[in-house]
C-alpha cells in the first residue's frame, strides 16, 4: 500500500504556516507576504519530507539543496522588489472588491488556495526525496539537473537584467528588450517553469516518479495563462506604449529569435 502519511503531514504542515502567515498579513494588512514565502513554503516541504525519510539517498540531499537555493533565491529576490511600495497592485485590488471582508476572506482566496497550490506542484520533492532506489543518481537525474541549471539561470538573470533596467529613470515607460528579454517576453517565467520540469525528472528517475507530471505541468499552465505571462501582460499592454510592437517582435514565453517586421 501507498503510505500517505508524509503527504497529509505535508498539507497539514503548509496550511497551518499559512495560516501563521495570514494573521501576520492582517496585522499589517498587506497580502503581498504570500508571494514573499511562496518560494520559502518548498524548502519548507522539502526538509520537511527529509525528516520524514527513513532513508535518505544522495538524491535526497540534491533535491533539497537545489529547492532550498532556488525557494530562499526566489523569496529574497521578491522581498526586496516588494519592500516600502506597499500592497501589491493584485491585492489592493481584492482588497477593494471584497472590502471589509477581505481579512477573513483572503485566508481562503489566497494563503490557503497557495498553500493548497504549493503542495500540489511539490508533490514530485516527495518522491524524489523519499524514494530509496535507485540508490545512485542516474543519467535521468543528470537531466533534470541541466533543466534546473537551465531554469534557474533563466530566472536569476531575467530578474537582475530586470532589475537594472528599471532602476534607470530614464527607461521608465520604455520596454526591455535586450538580454534575455530579447527572445522571450517573460524569461524568469520561462526560467521557473523549465526549473520545475527539471525536478519533475528527477522525480522520474524513481519508481513511480512520472506519476507526479500533473505537478509541473500545473506550474507551467499558470505561468503561461493564469497568474504569469497573461495578468501580466494585461497591464503592460495598457502601460506601456511600446509593448505592442514588443509583442510583434519576441516571443511570448519560449526563448527564440526575434521576428524581423515586414
Amino acid at each position: 500500500m501507498i503510505d500517505l502519511t508524509p503527504a497529509l503531514i505535508g498539507i497539514g504542515t503548509i496550511l497551518t504556516a499559512s495560516t501563521l502567515v495570514w494573521m501576520i498579513s492582517v496585522r499589517l494588512e498587506d497580502a503581498s507576504i504570500a508571494d514573499i514565502c511562496w518560494g520559502l513554503g518548498f524548502v519548507l516541504l522539502a526538509w520537511l519530507y527529509c525528516l520524514l525519510s527513513q532513508t535518505l539517498t544522495p538524491r535526497s540531499w540534491l533535491v533539497a539543496v537545489l529547492i532550498t537555493l532556488w525557494g530562499a533565491r526566489l523569496s529574497w529576490h521578491i522581498f526586496r522588489r516588494n519592500h516600502g511600495n506597499g500592497e501589491d497592485p493584485r491585492y489592493r485590488a481584492m482588497r477593494a472588491s471584497h472590502g471589509r471582508a477581505f481579512w477573513w476572506r483572503s485566508l481562503f482566496t489566497v494563503f490557503w488556495l497557495q498553500g493548497a497550490i504549493l503542495w500540489f506542484v511539490a508533490l514530485p520533492l516527495l518522491v524524489a526525496v523519499r524514494a530509496s532506489s535507485p540508490a545512485a543518481l542516474t543519467a535521468v537525474d543528470g537531466l533534470g539537473v541541466l533543466l534546473f541549471a537551465v531554469g534557474f539561470g533563466f530566472e536569476v538573470v531575467g530578474d537582475y537584467q530586470l532589475e537594472r533596467f528599471r532602476a534607470e529613470p530614464s527607461n521608465r515607460g520604455k520596454v526591455l528588450d535586450r538580454g534575455l528579454w530579447r527572445y522571450t517576453r517573460h524569461p524568469n517565467y520561462f526560467g521557473n517553469a523549465t526549473l520545475w520540469w527539471g525536478l519533475y525528472a528527477i522525480a522520474a528517475a524513481t519508481p513511480s516518479g512520472w506519476l507526479t507530471v500533473l505537478s509541473p505541468a500545473l506550474m507551467t499552465f499558470l505561468l503561461m495563462r493564469v497568474s504569469g505571462v497573461t495578468l501580466l501582460e494585461d497591464g503592460l499592454k495598457a502601460s506601456k506604449p511600446g509593448y505592442h510592437a514588443y509583442i510583434t517582435r519576441t516571443p511570448t514565453f519560449f526563448p527564440w529569435f526575434p521576428r524581423v517586421p515586414r
